[in-house]
C-alpha cells in the first residue's frame, strides 16, 4: 500500500478541482447482479458526489464502509453502522434519514432488498423539482453480508453500482463504470487482510480509475463487529 496515496485518502486537503458539468449523453448498462445507470438531468445543486463500497469478512464477522469524495467530510452524511445490525451507505441527492432508518428496519429482522424497497416506497420526496427521490444512491448490508444496492435514474453522471458475495460498490459524478468494478475487484483480491486494508484498496483501486471527476477532498471507513 502506498503510503502517499493512503495518506491523501484519509486526511482532508484543501486542493484545488476542475467545476464538472453532468454529460447530457445518458448511458445505461446492466448484467446480472449489477444495474447501472446515469443522470438524465443535471442536479440543481452539487449533490454528495462520492464512491463507496461496503463489505463483510465472514472470517472475523466485522462489515464496515469507505467512502471518498471532493466533498468536505464526507463521512459525516454517507456511512452509518451498527454491530450486529450492518452497515449503510447513503449518498448522491441524499437523505441522510436513509441512514438511521435502514438500520432500523434492519434491526427488526427485515432483508436489504426489502429495507431499500420500504425506505424508497415511504419517501414523501418533499422537493421533487430541487431534490428528488429518483436522485438517491443508496447500498445497505445486513451483520451477514447480505446486500441490496439502488442507484436512481437522476443521480448525476456517471453513476452505477456492482455487487458481488459480501461486497458493493457504488458512486456518482465518476469517471466511467470502470471505477465501481476496480473497487470489487480489489477487495475480492485482498482476501485474507484485514477488513480495513481491503476497504482502503478498494477506495484506491477506484481512484486510479479516475474516481471522482472533480477531485478529492475527503474520505472516511467505518467498521463495526
Amino acid at each position: 500500500m502506498n503510503p502517499r496515496s493512503a495518506f491523501a485518502l484519509l486526511c482532508t486537503a484543501t486542493i484545488a478541482v476542475g467545476l464538472y458539468s453532468p454529460s447530457n449523453t445518458p448511458t445505461q448498462e446492466s448484467r446480472e447482479g449489477t444495474h447501472l445507470s446515469s443522470s438524465r438531468s443535471e442536479a440543481p445543486w452539487p449533490p454528495a458526489a462520492t464512491f463507496s463500497i461496503l463489505g463483510y469478512d465472514p472470517e472475523t464477522g466485522e462489515l464496515g464502509g469507505a467512502v471518498q469524495s471532493r466533498v468536505f467530510s464526507v463521512g459525516n452524511g454517507v456511512l452509518w453502522a451498527e454491530a450486529n445490525v450492518g452497515v449503510v451507505a447513503t449518498q448522491a441527492v441524499v437523505d441522510v434519514s436513509y441512514g438511521p432508518q435502514a438500520l432500523e428496519l434492519l434491526g427488526s429482522g427485515m432483508a436489504p432488498g426489502q429495507v431499500v424497497e420500504t425506505i424508497l416506497r415511504n419517501d414523501p420526496n418533499p422537493r421533487p423539482e430541487r431534490w428528488a427521490v429518483q436522485g438517491r444512491q443508496f447500498s445497505v448490508m445486513d451483520a451477514s453480508g447480505n446486500v441490496a444496492t439502488h442507484t436512481g435514474t437522476q443521480a448525476s453522471d456517471w453513476a452505477g453500482h456492482q455487487m458481488n458475495q459480501h461486497v458493493s460498490a457504488q458512486g456518482n459524478i465518476l469517471a466511467g463504470p470502470e471505477v465501481v468494478r476496480n473497487m470489487v475487484h480489489a477487495f475480492e483480491s485482498t482476501d485474507g487482510q484485514h477488513l480495513s486494508f481491503r476497504l482502503l484498496a478498494a477506495l484506491e483501486a477506484g481512484q486510479e480509475a479516475g474516481g471522482d471527476v472533480r477531485g478529492m477532498q475527503s474520505a472516511a471507513i467505518l467498521i463495526v463487529k
